[in-house]
């Protein structure tokens, strides 16, 4: 039967001669009838002797075959299998998050229920995306993820220069790229590696991001370094970052001309195997941005909360802007990249986690910088140490790591360990180091 024919509801076909029966001819009995919104193929055969005493032989069989059916219908039955999820059990906490900011249950409560709200919602957000790339490819299904995750840190990064938080966007920067490049990458290879021994990717493309990635390292801490030069003021300072801005943004668009068309073929991965379409192209669009609003709006209230937390409880302020607030920012990240990882999409699951790094590093923190412009705000590319130091041995090892194209779980295992001793440091940097 050709795929996508519709069959009528009762159909007798009679096939040649019956490899099994020599000499005989089995008789198929074909009859179609919807079950839950689906067509479900019955079918009984039974072959017909040649001569008078040859064996008969029937069965009845069950077939998975669809008739093709309403786009509606099959959207529908796509969203409702996406929330079959006991994950999504966590959806409760996306109204009681806005209820606990507008009754003031106070900053624990916000912070901890937009914190669980953001779980469901960056796995709906993981669905339509590898929904969606079924219908783009890996490479653009990735790059779509990446500019909609980006999006919260983009939305936090404005409200948070308004306020003059300086030092937590710059944080939250470096703490993005980090977090991307180590934990999300890390939990990708591991959680691959646990399910298969070895797993390749596509080693240009990825070499295409790390080296983009150095130019972002390299425009970072090339505004430190010269605000350590002797009788360098403010203004200077502030022109540099300005004008690296511009040439980062160059690039950034220089990037995408060649990843998305003059040498688009280096970001293909071998070719996948068919799979089935869950969701059509707009409907995994609509998800996508809709999820992507939701995981904006929680991320928003969850920032607002976090320095009553700080004070109530002492936490670092590099712990938080390096590390709780990329974490939570880069949800949708963790939970595709991860997804997609376990499946074997490696090429997928790099361009989640490489690319959305790429993006923040060329794209978001020259965005910042603008902003800031834009504002009246000193926001710099004058980033501490601590930050453009880290930022540029992560991307070192990551480089070294993806230079032969294939992954495992001891390599993962090592870039969370590197995360996690990142984390460490954030957690004892003292005060004076975080106002400096």
């Amino acid at each position: 039967m050709a795929s996508g024919q519709m069959v009528p509801s009762d159909r007798t076909l009679r096939l040649g001669l019956d490899p099994g029966c020599v000499g005989g001819q089995r008789v198929w009995h074909w009859r179609f009838a919807p079950t839950n919104g689906q067509y479900a193929a019955e079918y009984a055969y039974h072959s017909v002797p040649a001569n008078p005493g040859d064996s008969v032989a029937v069965a009845v069989e069950q077939d998975a075959s669809q008739v093709p059916q309403g786009r509606a219908v099959g959207d529908c039955q796509a969203l409702c299998s996406m929330l079959c999820n006991w994950t999504n059990l966590l959806l409760v906490c996306v109204p009681l998050g806005f209820i606990s900011h507008l009754r003031d249950w106070g900053c624990l409560a916000v912070f901890s229920l937009n914190f669980l709200a953001i779980v469901p919602l960056a796995g709906i957000l993981g669905g339509a995306t590898e929904a969606l790339a079924v219908h783009t490819g890996q490479m653009i299904g990735g790059l779509l993820n990446a500019t909609f995750g980006n999006a919260v840190e983009m939305i936090v990064t404005v409200n948070a220069i308004k306020a003059g938080l300086v030092t937590v966007v710059q944080g939250s920067l470096i703490g993005s790229v980090l977090s991307n490049l180590l934990l999300v990458l890390g939990m990708a290879f591991f959680a691959s590696g646990v399910v298969r021994k070895e797993n390749c990717f596509n080693e240009m493309g990825a070499s295409a991001n790390v080296i983009c990635l150095a130019l972002g390292s390299v425009a970072l801490a090339l505004p430190t370094v010269f605000n350590g030069l002797e009788n360098t003021s403010k203004q200077d300072v502030l022109a540099v970052s300005r004008a690296s801005s511009g040439v980062v943004a160059a690039i950034y668009v220089c990037f995408l001309v060649f990843q998305l068309g003059t040498h688009s073929d280096m970001f293909l991965g071998g070719e996948d195997e068919e799979e089935e379409v869950t969701l059509s192209a707009l409907c995994a669009l609509l998800v996508l941005i809709g999820a992507t609003v939701a995981v904006a709006a929680c991320s928003e209230l969850l920032v607002d909360s976090i320095e009553g937390v700080t004070e109530d409880y002492g936490l670092p302020e590099a712990f938080i802007g390096v590390i709780l607030l990329p974490i939570v920012g880069n949800a949708a990240e963790h939970a595709t990249a991860v997804t997609v990882a376990i499946k074997g999409k490696m090429d997928l699951s790099l361009g989640v986690a490489v690319g959305s790094s790429t993006q923040i590093a060329l794209l978001v923190v020259p965005f910042s910088v603008f902003v800031g412009w834009a504002y009246d705000v000193p926001m710099s590319l004058d980033f501490r140490r601590f930050d453009t130091s880290v930022l540029l041995l992560s991307v070192l090892m990551v480089s070294l790591v993806l230079r032969d194209g294939s992954s495992n779980w001891l390599q993962g295992a090592i870039l969370m360990a590197i995360y996690l001793l990142v984390a460490i440091l954030c957690w004892y940097i003292p005060p004076r180091e975080e106002a400096g």
